[in-house]
């Protein structure tokens, strides 16, 4: 590794450091009606907003209601995507006269936009028109992060209010995210990105003639408004094919930063806008520090791994599956980073990291994208955590375990519970069933271990809305768009509803006042018992199936052989 890599390393955790605060004392005031810097500008589109749909923002919903109107807002995307998918055909802008999918592969595909999964059966310059990128999948991008950040905040509220019956109303939380968050961090990251050289036209395709004489196709689009909004709000479904490994996606070393950036940007920003909203910045601040180490952790397991001497290619740095533009340290950094976030974007091929790095990646989406996550829902994920951490706290001190004076009972263990377990089974048995299905297995590229990893890798993605791939695994069969698309809706949508439901009974509850014999959740103890749980739940529950994979991969690469 070379001293400017180490420079750039630094420079990455610090802006991040120092920008998250600030953004994150924005997003507070956007959220509870504070006057801040876009207010004036901005406000009478959201006021028009509210008109359009018919909505009073200061009329608050039930648990019940926040939820229905989750459910049904995403229900028909879901709908609307698989339609406009089927029937891209008849739609203008259709500059390369691209056929319409087929229903299983246009159901994946709407399934995994509106989940914020972004999981890609299809080739972008090859199968989707202009229209549908834009109208279809960056809508989705936006929509989808404002769901996630909509569900933290009605379980913020669920936490911190005294008794109440209401938790938020979804379409203002969601409208707010929209207009005041994701819609002007992507203007600018678009302009950034544009003057790097990412591109953002309507033209057809280019054929133009190589060095060697042969004829090559080079794609156009309006790609960078779709990049912006794919990083920022933790999707990561790329216009092109080959995603961020592509020049026309990211072409500069400053662009590359930009987007790494971007993937991390709003969840880290989120821990102290929750700690704002708590009343207490300490909350906040431990958990952005829990998400850091463990953040870090993985980052520099992985760069150790693939900078350690490599006895199979004899000792040379490995570079396959990566780009020389970029380089180890910089696929590292992005490899680590999609998959702490439900971002799924890859400017290098994840089948192609060493094994220890390839398990890194894996487990940070099978830990559930808490180090930092997905927009909104990594933290309602760490949540959880910390209210399971909290329950078993209390268990040790044998007292009522209560998180920010609210009482932890027995529905918020059992909603925890399943939100915890539901996406790890589908994970697990998903995987175990594709193992038996001789359609699933001829879709692999390799055997042994590293195929192994490669239908483990897919069904972790899905279930965990992240959707990177291994990259060797031929996922656009009706198997895999089938059983990927029901593991991205159960990895989702069964977080979703026992997080809106914990939140509801929370609301209801008296806030305890604080006494000596308080459990502190704002101190590096709790910190450490925090990260002890997620770990020990996650080795506990995955262990076995990546000592099949990573693990006996690394052993056979330390011995030389494949």
């Amino acid at each position: 590794m070379q001293i400017n890599e180490i420079i750039q390393i630094a420079l990455f955790f610090a802006i991040l450091i120092l920008l998250s605060p600030v953004l994150g004392s924005y997003m507070y005031k956007v959220y509870t009606s504070e006057k801040h810097i876009l207010s004036g500008s901005l406000g009478r589109l959201e006021d028009f907003t509210y008109k359009l749909i018919r909505v009073r923002k200061d009329e608050e919903m039930s648990w019940k209601t926040y939820l229905f109107s989750i459910l049904i807002f995403n229900f028909c995307g879901i709908v609307i995507l698989i339609i406009l998918l089927m029937f891209q055909d008849f739609i203008p802008l259709n500059t390369e006269k691209l056929d319409g999918f087929p229903f299983h592969t246009a159901f994946n595909a709407a399934v995994s936009f509106v989940s914020n999964t972004n999981w890609q059966s299809y080739s972008g310059e090859t199968m989707v028109s202009y229209a549908v990128q834009m109208i279809g999948f960056t809508v989705q991008n936006f929509i989808s992060a404002a769901t996630g950040i909509a569900v933290l905040l009605s379980l913020t509220r669920g936490l911190t209010r005294k008794t109440g019956k209401t938790i938020g109303n979804f379409w203002v939380d969601m409208t707010r995210s929209v207009i005041y968050v994701l819609l002007p961090l992507s203007v600018l990251l678009s302009l950034l990105l544009i003057s790097q050289g990412v591109i953002q036209n309507y033209s057809g395709y280019r054929t133009v003639k190589t060095l060697e004489g042969a004829e090559q196709v080079i794609p156009m689009g309006p790609a960078a408004s779709q990049i912006a909004i794919k990083q920022l709000g933790t999707n990561g479904g790329g216009f092109f094919n080959s995603n961020s490994s592509h020049p026309f996606e990211n072409p500069t070393p400053f662009s590359n930063f930009l987007e790494m950036l971007a993937i991390l940007l709003i969840p880290a920003s989120l821990t102290f806008t929750y700690g704002k909203m708590t009343g207490a910045m300490k909350q906040g601040v431990i958990i952005f520090i829990v998400m850091l180490i463990l953040f870090s952790a993985g980052l520099f397991t992985s760069l150790i791994s693939e900078y350690l001497n490599n006895p199979v290619i004899q000792g040379a740095y490995n570079m396959e599956g990566k780009e020389l533009r970029f380089g180890i340290t910089n696929s590292i950094i992005w490899s680590t980073a999609t998959t702490c976030a439900s971002n799924g974007s890859v400017n290098a091929m994840h089948s192609s990291l060493t094994p220890l790095a390839g398990l890194i990646a894996m487990l940070n989406i099978m830990l559930g994208e808490i180090i930092f996550g997905g927009v909104g829902s990594g933290l309602y994920g760490m949540l959880i955590f910390i209210i399971v951490t909290v329950f078993i706290a209390g268990l040790m001190v044998g007292r009522t375990p209560e998180y920010l004076g609210k009482k932890i009972e027995a529905l918020e263990i059992k909603m925890a519970s399943i939100a915890i377990l539901l996406p790890s089974a589908v994970i697990l048995l998903f995987t175990a069933l594709a193992l038996n299905s001789e359609t699933a297995l001829s879709g692999l590229s390799a055997s042994g271990p590293h195929g192994f990893s490669e239908i483990l890798y897919a069904f972790s993605s899905a279930a965990g809305n992240n959707g990177s791939a291994f990259a060797g695994l031929n996922s656009n069969t009706i198997f895999y768009n089938l059983m990927t698309g029901f593991g991205m809706l159960i990895g989702r949508y069964g977080v979703i509803i026992p997080v809106i439901v914990i939140a509801g009974n929370l609301v209801r509850k008296n806030i305890s006042p604080f006494s000596p014999g308080t459990f502190k959740t704002d101190n590096i103890l709790f910190a450490i018992m925090l990260t002890g749980v997620i770990l020990i739940i996650g080795a506990l529950t995955f262990f076995p199936a990546l000592s099949l994979g990573p693990i006996v991969e690394h052993i056979l690469m330390m011995r030389g052989g494949f």
